[in-house]
Protein backbone atom coordinates (compact mmCIF):
# COMPACT_ATOMS: atom_id res chain seq x y z
CA UNK A 1 0.00 0.00 0.00
CA UNK A 2 1.37 3.39 -0.79
CA UNK A 3 1.60 5.82 2.69
CA UNK A 4 3.09 8.58 1.23
CA UNK A 5 2.85 10.41 -2.21
CA UNK A 6 5.44 13.47 -1.82
CA UNK A 7 5.43 15.96 -4.83
CA UNK A 8 7.68 19.30 -5.30
CA UNK A 9 8.04 21.40 -7.81
CA UNK A 10 4.78 20.55 -9.77
CA UNK A 11 2.04 22.65 -10.65
CA UNK A 12 1.09 24.19 -7.37
CA UNK A 13 2.52 21.40 -5.68
CA UNK A 14 5.80 23.14 -3.99
CA UNK A 15 6.39 20.81 -1.80
CA UNK A 16 3.35 18.46 -0.41
CA UNK A 17 3.38 15.57 1.63
CA UNK A 18 0.87 12.99 2.21
CA UNK A 19 -0.22 10.21 4.01
CA UNK A 20 -2.69 7.55 2.32
CA UNK A 21 -4.57 4.89 3.49
CA UNK A 22 -6.33 2.12 2.27
CA UNK A 23 -9.54 4.08 1.40
CA UNK A 24 -8.46 8.07 0.87
CA UNK A 25 -10.58 10.96 -0.35
CA UNK A 26 -8.84 14.13 -1.16
CA UNK A 27 -11.16 17.33 -1.22
CA UNK A 28 -10.92 20.93 -1.34
CA UNK A 29 -12.09 23.69 -3.41
CA UNK A 30 -11.71 24.66 -6.60
CA UNK A 31 -8.51 25.69 -7.94
CA UNK A 32 -6.63 24.11 -4.65
CA UNK A 33 -4.49 21.70 -6.60
CA UNK A 34 -6.88 18.48 -6.56
CA UNK A 35 -6.26 18.26 -10.69
CA UNK A 36 -2.41 18.91 -10.17
CA UNK A 37 -2.49 15.51 -7.36
CA UNK A 38 -3.93 13.44 -10.00
CA UNK A 39 -1.92 14.18 -12.98
CA UNK A 40 1.11 13.80 -11.00
CA UNK A 41 -0.10 10.25 -9.59
CA UNK A 42 -0.78 9.91 -13.67
CA UNK A 43 3.28 11.11 -14.43
CA UNK A 44 4.56 8.80 -11.83
CA UNK A 45 2.41 5.80 -13.00
CA UNK A 46 3.85 7.40 -16.59
CA UNK A 47 7.67 6.92 -15.67
CA UNK A 48 7.43 2.28 -15.87
CA UNK A 49 5.45 3.20 -19.25
CA UNK A 50 8.02 5.34 -20.71
CA UNK A 51 5.74 8.03 -21.30
CA UNK A 52 6.60 10.74 -18.61
CA UNK A 53 8.53 12.84 -20.98
CA UNK A 54 6.00 12.76 -23.84
CA UNK A 55 3.25 13.35 -21.01
CA UNK A 56 4.89 16.58 -19.82
CA UNK A 57 5.41 17.75 -23.42
CA UNK A 58 1.38 17.60 -23.71
CA UNK A 59 1.20 19.78 -20.33
CA UNK A 60 3.10 22.25 -22.38
CA UNK A 61 6.33 21.16 -20.91
CA UNK A 62 8.46 21.34 -18.39
CA UNK A 63 8.48 24.79 -17.60
CA UNK A 64 4.82 24.71 -17.75
CA UNK A 65 4.91 22.28 -15.06
CA UNK A 66 6.65 23.50 -13.00
CA UNK A 67 6.04 25.69 -9.89
CA UNK A 68 5.53 29.24 -10.46
CA UNK A 69 6.33 30.70 -7.33
CA UNK A 70 8.93 31.87 -5.49
CA UNK A 71 11.59 28.96 -4.34
CA UNK A 72 10.70 29.36 -1.05
CA UNK A 73 8.23 31.31 1.11
CA UNK A 74 9.61 33.03 4.13
CA UNK A 75 7.25 33.43 6.98
CA UNK A 76 6.97 37.12 6.44
CA UNK A 77 5.29 36.45 2.78
CA UNK A 78 2.93 33.80 4.62
CA UNK A 79 1.85 36.44 7.03
CA UNK A 80 1.55 39.01 4.89
CA UNK A 81 3.81 41.36 6.29
CA UNK A 82 6.80 41.21 3.13
CA UNK A 83 5.25 41.14 -0.50
CA UNK A 84 5.79 37.65 -2.54
CA UNK A 85 8.95 38.27 -4.65
CA UNK A 86 11.03 35.93 -6.23
CA UNK A 87 15.18 35.69 -5.27
CA UNK A 88 17.98 34.46 -6.84
CA UNK A 89 17.21 30.70 -6.95
CA UNK A 90 19.84 28.57 -5.21
CA UNK A 91 19.22 25.00 -6.64
CA UNK A 92 18.44 23.82 -10.04
CA UNK A 93 15.74 23.91 -11.38
CA UNK A 94 13.69 20.72 -10.33
CA UNK A 95 10.23 18.69 -10.08
CA UNK A 96 10.11 15.37 -8.16
CA UNK A 97 7.98 12.75 -7.58
CA UNK A 98 7.81 9.84 -5.18
CA UNK A 99 6.02 7.54 -2.85
CA UNK A 100 6.96 5.18 -0.59
CA UNK A 101 5.22 1.85 1.78
CA UNK A 102 6.42 -0.04 4.96
CA UNK A 103 8.28 -2.08 2.32
CA UNK A 104 10.06 0.20 -0.58
CA UNK A 105 9.55 3.64 -2.17
CA UNK A 106 10.76 5.32 -5.16
CA UNK A 107 11.56 8.59 -6.17
CA UNK A 108 12.59 10.68 -9.99
CA UNK A 109 13.71 14.15 -10.09
CA UNK A 110 13.46 15.74 -13.52
CA UNK A 111 15.59 19.39 -14.66
CA UNK A 112 16.81 20.80 -17.85
CA UNK A 113 19.62 19.56 -19.86
CA UNK A 114 22.66 21.40 -20.28
CA UNK A 115 21.90 24.00 -22.60
CA UNK A 116 23.20 24.13 -26.33
CA UNK A 117 23.82 21.44 -29.34
CA UNK A 118 20.34 20.66 -29.75
CA UNK A 119 17.13 21.68 -30.61
CA UNK A 120 15.50 19.48 -27.87
CA UNK A 121 17.35 21.52 -25.33
CA UNK A 122 14.35 22.76 -23.25
CA UNK A 123 13.07 18.92 -22.81
CA UNK A 124 12.85 17.67 -19.18
CA UNK A 125 15.51 14.95 -18.73
CA UNK A 126 15.95 12.55 -15.50
CA UNK A 127 18.54 13.84 -13.14
CA UNK A 128 18.57 10.90 -10.59
CA UNK A 129 16.13 8.02 -9.02
CA UNK A 130 16.18 5.85 -6.16
CA UNK A 131 14.40 3.09 -5.09
CA UNK A 132 15.16 1.64 -1.48
CA UNK A 133 13.82 -0.42 1.04
CA UNK A 134 11.13 0.78 3.96
CA UNK A 135 9.22 4.38 4.29
CA UNK A 136 12.22 6.32 4.02
CA UNK A 137 15.30 6.99 1.99
CA UNK A 138 18.52 6.73 3.09
CA UNK A 139 22.47 5.61 2.61
CA UNK A 140 21.86 1.93 3.82
CA UNK A 141 18.41 1.14 2.38
CA UNK A 142 19.26 1.73 -0.94
CA UNK A 143 18.74 -1.04 -3.56
CA UNK A 144 18.94 0.46 -6.88
CA UNK A 145 20.07 4.04 -7.93
CA UNK A 146 20.24 6.30 -11.40
CA UNK A 147 22.53 9.37 -11.25
CA UNK A 148 22.92 10.74 -14.65
CA UNK A 149 23.29 8.41 -16.96
CA UNK A 150 24.52 5.69 -14.47
CA UNK A 151 22.54 3.27 -12.53
CA UNK A 152 23.98 1.23 -10.26
CA UNK A 153 22.36 -1.96 -8.53
CA UNK A 154 23.09 -3.36 -4.73
CA UNK A 155 23.24 -6.78 -4.40
CA UNK A 156 22.07 -9.11 -1.18
CA UNK A 157 26.09 -8.67 0.64
CA UNK A 158 25.73 -5.09 -0.05
CA UNK A 159 28.07 -4.69 -2.83
CA UNK A 160 27.43 -2.27 -5.51
CA UNK A 161 27.00 -3.16 -9.42
CA UNK A 162 26.81 -1.33 -12.40
CA UNK A 163 23.72 -1.54 -14.18
CA UNK A 164 23.75 1.04 -17.01
CA UNK A 165 26.47 3.34 -17.58
CA UNK A 166 25.15 5.02 -21.08
CA UNK A 167 21.19 5.20 -19.93
CA UNK A 168 19.82 8.56 -22.11
CA UNK A 169 18.70 11.10 -20.20
CA UNK A 170 15.04 10.66 -21.08
CA UNK A 171 15.28 7.05 -20.09
CA UNK A 172 14.18 5.71 -16.58
CA UNK A 173 15.92 2.88 -15.20
CA UNK A 174 12.54 1.84 -14.50
CA UNK A 175 12.36 0.81 -18.54
CA UNK A 176 15.57 0.43 -19.64
CA UNK A 177 17.51 -1.44 -16.36
CA UNK A 178 14.53 -3.62 -15.37
CA UNK A 179 15.49 -7.41 -15.95
CA UNK A 180 14.75 -10.95 -14.49
CA UNK A 181 18.10 -11.78 -13.87
CA UNK A 182 20.09 -8.22 -12.57
CA UNK A 183 18.01 -5.77 -11.90
CA UNK A 184 14.28 -8.01 -10.35
CA UNK A 185 13.75 -5.30 -8.51
CA UNK A 186 12.71 -2.48 -10.48
CA UNK A 187 11.06 -4.48 -12.95
CA UNK A 188 8.50 -5.42 -9.64
CA UNK A 189 8.09 -1.90 -9.83
CA UNK A 190 8.03 -1.44 -12.86
CA UNK A 191 4.79 -4.39 -12.87
CA UNK A 192 3.24 -2.55 -10.22
CA UNK A 193 3.24 0.98 -11.42
CA UNK A 194 2.04 -0.87 -14.73
CA UNK A 195 -0.73 -1.91 -12.42
CA UNK A 196 -1.92 1.31 -11.50
CA UNK A 197 -4.94 2.15 -12.29
CA UNK A 198 -6.74 5.42 -13.49
CA UNK A 199 -10.36 6.47 -14.25
CA UNK A 200 -11.31 10.03 -15.01
CA UNK A 201 -14.65 11.47 -16.59
CA UNK A 202 -16.10 8.80 -18.67
CA UNK A 203 -17.75 9.57 -21.73
CA UNK A 204 -21.25 9.35 -21.72
CA UNK A 205 -22.25 11.36 -24.84
CA UNK A 206 -24.70 10.05 -27.44
CA UNK A 207 -21.22 8.93 -29.58
CA UNK A 208 -19.94 7.51 -26.09
CA UNK A 209 -18.82 4.01 -27.07
CA UNK A 210 -20.50 2.65 -24.10
CA UNK A 211 -23.89 3.35 -25.64
CA UNK A 212 -22.79 1.58 -28.70
CA UNK A 213 -22.40 -2.30 -29.48
CA UNK A 214 -18.74 -3.72 -29.47
CA UNK A 215 -17.18 -7.19 -29.64
CA UNK A 216 -17.75 -9.52 -26.91
CA UNK A 217 -14.32 -10.65 -25.34
CA UNK A 218 -13.20 -11.35 -21.86
CA UNK A 219 -12.57 -8.43 -20.26
CA UNK A 220 -11.48 -8.57 -16.75
CA UNK A 221 -10.11 -4.88 -16.77
CA UNK A 222 -12.62 -1.88 -17.76
CA UNK A 223 -10.82 0.03 -20.42
CA UNK A 224 -10.39 3.76 -19.62
CA UNK A 225 -13.25 5.08 -22.39
CA UNK A 226 -15.34 2.82 -21.13
CA UNK A 227 -15.73 0.96 -24.58
CA UNK A 228 -16.15 -2.67 -23.30
CA UNK A 229 -18.35 -2.12 -20.53
CA UNK A 230 -20.77 -4.76 -21.87
CA UNK A 231 -17.49 -7.58 -21.95
CA UNK A 232 -16.73 -6.57 -18.78
CA UNK A 233 -20.50 -6.72 -17.31
CA UNK A 234 -20.67 -10.39 -18.92
CA UNK A 235 -17.00 -11.19 -17.81
CA UNK A 236 -17.97 -9.95 -13.91
CA UNK A 237 -21.07 -12.51 -14.21
CA UNK A 238 -19.16 -15.57 -14.97
CA UNK A 239 -16.19 -15.52 -12.84
CA UNK A 240 -18.65 -15.54 -9.81
CA UNK A 241 -19.48 -12.03 -9.02
CA UNK A 242 -22.85 -11.84 -10.46
CA UNK A 243 -24.47 -11.16 -7.14
CA UNK A 244 -22.39 -8.10 -6.33
CA UNK A 245 -23.50 -6.59 -9.60
CA UNK A 246 -26.89 -7.19 -8.95
CA UNK A 247 -26.51 -5.74 -5.32
CA UNK A 248 -24.84 -2.91 -6.60
CA UNK A 249 -27.39 -2.30 -8.90
CA UNK A 250 -29.91 -2.56 -6.76
CA UNK A 251 -28.41 -0.49 -4.16
CA UNK A 252 -28.64 2.31 -6.86
CA UNK A 253 -31.84 1.17 -8.39
CA UNK A 254 -34.29 -0.10 -6.43
CA UNK A 255 -36.27 -2.98 -8.79
CA UNK A 256 -33.46 -2.22 -11.45
CA UNK A 257 -30.95 -4.92 -12.82
CA UNK A 258 -28.68 -5.31 -15.86
CA UNK A 259 -28.17 -7.56 -18.77
CA UNK A 260 -25.96 -7.65 -21.78
CA UNK A 261 -27.66 -8.63 -25.37
CA UNK A 262 -25.68 -11.12 -27.69
CA UNK A 263 -26.25 -10.57 -30.86
CA UNK A 264 -23.63 -12.86 -33.48
CA UNK A 265 -21.30 -11.93 -31.00
CA UNK A 266 -21.58 -8.13 -30.44
CA UNK A 267 -22.63 -7.26 -26.75
CA UNK A 268 -24.76 -4.48 -25.98
CA UNK A 269 -26.04 -3.26 -22.03
CA UNK A 270 -29.60 -3.04 -21.02
CA UNK A 271 -31.33 -2.23 -18.27
CA UNK A 272 -34.27 -2.97 -16.89
CA UNK A 273 -35.93 -0.15 -13.99
CA UNK A 274 -39.17 -0.88 -11.87
CA UNK A 275 -42.54 0.15 -13.51
CA UNK A 276 -41.38 -0.62 -17.10
CA UNK A 277 -42.24 -2.72 -19.35
CA UNK A 278 -39.11 -3.10 -21.45
CA UNK A 279 -35.54 -2.77 -20.75
CA UNK A 280 -33.54 0.41 -21.93
CA UNK A 281 -30.71 -0.11 -23.98
CA UNK A 282 -27.17 1.50 -23.61
CA UNK A 283 -28.30 4.34 -26.04
CA UNK A 284 -31.85 5.31 -23.61
CA UNK A 285 -29.46 6.03 -20.47
CA UNK A 286 -29.22 8.97 -19.02
CA UNK A 287 -25.71 10.02 -18.48
CA UNK A 288 -25.60 9.42 -15.05
CA UNK A 289 -27.23 6.03 -15.35
CA UNK A 290 -24.84 5.46 -17.82
CA UNK A 291 -21.74 6.47 -15.56
CA UNK A 292 -23.08 4.52 -12.61
CA UNK A 293 -22.72 1.74 -14.32
CA UNK A 294 -19.12 2.52 -15.67
CA UNK A 295 -18.37 2.88 -11.67
CA UNK A 296 -19.61 -0.59 -11.22
CA UNK A 297 -17.75 -2.35 -13.67
CA UNK A 298 -14.78 -0.80 -12.96
CA UNK A 299 -15.06 -1.16 -9.14
CA UNK A 300 -15.78 -4.62 -9.11
CA UNK A 301 -12.85 -5.64 -11.98
CA UNK A 302 -12.25 -9.53 -11.47
CA UNK A 303 -8.24 -8.29 -11.82
CA UNK A 304 -8.26 -5.73 -9.04
CA UNK A 305 -5.02 -3.73 -9.04
CA UNK A 306 -3.12 -2.65 -6.58
CA UNK A 307 -4.07 1.02 -6.40
CA UNK A 308 -7.19 2.31 -8.38
CA UNK A 309 -7.71 6.10 -8.55
CA UNK A 310 -10.71 7.80 -9.57
CA UNK A 311 -11.04 11.47 -10.15
CA UNK A 312 -14.38 13.48 -9.59
CA UNK A 313 -16.40 9.95 -9.89
CA UNK A 314 -19.62 11.88 -8.90
CA UNK A 315 -19.63 13.86 -12.36
CA UNK A 316 -23.62 14.02 -14.19
CA UNK A 317 -24.35 11.35 -10.74
CA UNK A 318 -27.80 12.39 -8.77
CA UNK A 319 -27.39 13.17 -5.15
CA UNK A 320 -29.28 9.73 -4.50
CA UNK A 321 -26.65 7.95 -6.39
CA UNK A 322 -24.00 8.53 -4.25
CA UNK A 323 -24.42 7.35 -1.26
CA UNK A 324 -24.16 3.79 -3.24
CA UNK A 325 -21.49 5.01 -4.97
CA UNK A 326 -19.56 5.33 -1.35
CA UNK A 327 -20.39 1.68 -0.73
CA UNK A 328 -19.44 0.28 -3.68
CA UNK A 329 -15.90 2.20 -3.25
CA UNK A 330 -15.61 1.01 0.14
CA UNK A 331 -16.17 -2.50 -0.89
CA UNK A 332 -14.01 -2.17 -4.25
CA UNK A 333 -11.15 -0.86 -1.13
CA UNK A 334 -10.72 -4.21 0.12
CA UNK A 335 -9.25 -5.84 -2.50
CA UNK A 336 -7.34 -2.28 -3.97
CA UNK A 337 -6.27 0.58 -2.24
CA UNK A 338 -8.40 3.25 -3.79
CA UNK A 339 -7.75 6.67 -3.95
CA UNK A 340 -10.90 9.18 -4.79
CA UNK A 341 -10.14 13.08 -5.78
CA UNK A 342 -13.29 14.99 -5.69
CA UNK A 343 -15.10 18.17 -4.57
CA UNK A 344 -18.60 16.41 -4.23
CA UNK A 345 -19.45 17.14 0.03
CA UNK A 346 -22.18 14.48 0.03
CA UNK A 347 -19.83 11.95 -1.59
CA UNK A 348 -16.81 12.89 0.43
CA UNK A 349 -19.16 13.03 3.63
CA UNK A 350 -20.31 9.07 2.89
CA UNK A 351 -16.70 7.66 2.26
CA UNK A 352 -15.94 9.22 5.44
CA UNK A 353 -19.14 7.82 6.80
CA UNK A 354 -17.51 3.93 5.44
CA UNK A 355 -13.75 4.62 6.96
CA UNK A 356 -12.04 6.52 4.59
CA UNK A 357 -9.19 8.73 4.92
CA UNK A 358 -10.00 12.44 4.24
CA UNK A 359 -7.49 14.85 2.95
CA UNK A 360 -8.41 18.98 2.75
CA UNK A 361 -6.53 20.86 0.05
CA UNK A 362 -6.76 24.28 0.27
CA UNK A 363 -4.53 27.47 -1.36
CA UNK A 364 -2.19 29.50 0.50
CA UNK A 365 -0.04 32.71 -1.58
CA UNK A 366 -0.88 29.99 -4.58
CA UNK A 367 0.73 27.05 -3.31
CA UNK A 368 -1.24 24.02 -2.48
CA UNK A 369 -1.45 22.53 1.45
CA UNK A 370 -3.27 19.25 3.20
CA UNK A 371 -5.00 21.20 6.07
CA UNK A 372 -4.66 20.08 9.10
CA UNK A 373 -1.66 17.79 7.93
CA UNK A 374 1.21 16.94 10.09
CA UNK A 375 3.89 17.58 7.46
CA UNK A 376 5.42 14.31 6.95
CA UNK A 377 9.47 13.42 7.16
CA UNK A 378 10.62 12.49 3.43
CA UNK A 379 14.23 12.48 1.73
CA UNK A 380 14.89 13.10 -1.80
CA UNK A 381 17.58 11.40 -3.89
CA UNK A 382 20.29 13.39 -4.33
CA UNK A 383 21.49 14.27 -8.08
Amino acid sequence: MVDRLCIAGYRSLRDVRLPFDQLTVVTGANGSGKSSLYRALRLLADVAQGRIIPSLAVEGGLQSALWAGPENLSRAMKRGDQPVQGTPRAKPVSLRLGFSSDDYGYAIDLGLPVPGGSRFDKDPVIKAESLWTGPLLGRANVFAQRRGPAVSLRDGEGAWRAAATDLKPYDSMLTHAADPRDGMELLLLRETLRDWRFYDHFRTDPGAPARGRQVGTRTEVLAADGADLAAAIVTIQEVGAGERLAAAIADAFPGGSVEVRDVDGTFAVEMRQHGLLRPLGAAELSDGTLRYLLLVAALLSPRPPSLMILNEPETSLHPDLLPPLARLIAAAAKRSQVVVVSHAASLVSALETVGARRIVLEKQLGETVAAGEERLTWNWPSR
